[in-house]
């Protein structure tokens, strides 16, 4: 049985419920600001793909060799800094595999579909993924029993997100609907980083079959 710490005296319980629930927002919301970062590569790749994808390999290396760097106690500044500030509890003392897997799954979505699908599944990667955790961190409710602690509230901003960005591009509001309950469905997996790849490489493909028919 899970103990329960005694709240400190003078203290109210809800009150320390409320900080510890700040900083987890806080620490999230950096960690998904820098993930959006990766709705700029449709643009970028519209000017040239070989130097995106240079880009995209060149900083997911750069990150992966400090980062290696970073869990034998060795640092480079900035990016070890930013590290350490998005850094989870379940993260310390680990490598960080996110940014890895987040330039791996849109290097992967630009080589495998055409237009816009490769678009669209990177957008779901940067816009679905990231409400998704920002939104069931801030509202909470109800979890989805096998998901690893994933909120129904959660699912439904990622599917709303991925709806919302799919419209936009393709006008189409039966294929957005698809795509964002596919985007929702990938995102709900307990997959843990992994998710950065499979989340753009499934709703990719799906696109794609969709929008060539």
């Amino acid at each position: 049985m899970d103990k329960i710490s005694a709240p400190m005296v003078g203290r109210p319980a809800r009150a320390q419920g409320f900080e510890g629930l700040s900083r987890e927002l806080q620490v999230e919301l950096f960690r998904k600001g820098i993930h959006l970062f990766i709705a700029f590569v449709p643009f970028l790749a519209s000017l040239d793909v070989a130097m995106t994808m240079a880009v995209l390999g060149a900083g997911t290396v750069i990150y992966a060799y400090a980062e290696h760097l970073r869990s034998q106690g060795r640092e480079i500044a900035l990016i070890s800094a930013m590290t350490n500030a998005a850094s989870r509890p379940r993260d310390m003392g680990k490598f960080v595999l996110g940014p890895v897997t987040l330039g791996l799954g849109a290097m992967i979505a630009l080589l495998l579909y055409p237009e816009p699908a490769a678009s669209i599944a990177i957008y779901a990667l940067a816009f679905g993924d990231s409400f998704s955790s920002i939104i069931g961190k801030m509202v909470g409710g109800r979890r989805i029993p096998l998901t690893g602690g994933k909120t129904f509230a959660g699912s439904a901003a990622c599917f709303s997100a991925v709806f919302l960005v799919v419209f936009r591009l393709t006008g189409k509001p039966a294929i957005a609907a698809l795509l964002g309950a596919t985007a929702m469905l990938f995102e709900v997996l307990p997959t843990g980083d992994l998710d950065n790849i499979i989340l753009p490489v499934g709703t990719g493909f799906v696109a794609s079959q969709l929008l060539a028919s």
